[in-house]
């Protein structure tokens, strides 16, 4: 089922870990999910493919709050309410592609260029989008997430 025209609802649920452990919820999210996952396709990731002209790997989309727990992400996740997607491109590195977006009039909540191995994107068609942009990096083996206002 395609959720825009480049990307279809399949890429934005598919988890490794989902599917070695049996989490099948992750794979029939309920309708809210599926318009999030809908809306984040059509005003972020169109447009960022289009200005890097090139497809887009989605590594992680939708995650279900067991999927979520599994791989240790944030309780807070905009993955589990399918209003995120962590990307990467063939043809621009990582941080191109986060600058790329950063510099772009694309309505983004938050971006996160995490460890120089994909870009966090995220988008909520309800309300104000923070236009966030934060840079993932370790320090003694804990994440910390530095502002990028420049």
């Amino acid at each position: 089922m395609n959720l825009s025209l480049h990307f279809t609802l399949e890429e934005m649920l598919a988890s490794q870990t989902a599917t070695r452990l049996s989490i099948d919820e992750q794979f029939s999210p309920p309708d809210s999910i599926r318009e999030n996952l809908k809306a984040l396709c059509e005003s972020v990731l169109e447009p960022i493919r289009a200005g890097v002209d090139s497809p887009i790997h989605i590594s992680s989309g939708y995650r279900c709050e067991r999927d979520n727990n599994a791989i240790g992400g944030a309780k807070t996740s905009q993955h589990t309410k399918g209003q995120a997607a962590d990307i990467s491109t063939a043809n621009k590195t990582v941080e191109e592609l986060y600058l790329l977006i950063k510099n772009s009039d694309i309505d983004f909540d938050q971006l996160i260029q995490e460890f120089d191995r994909w870009v966090h994107v995220s988008y909520t068609a309800v309300g104000v989008n923070r236009k966030e942009c934060l840079r993932a990096i370790k320090v003694n083996g804990v994440t910390k997430y530095i502002p990028d206002n420049a």
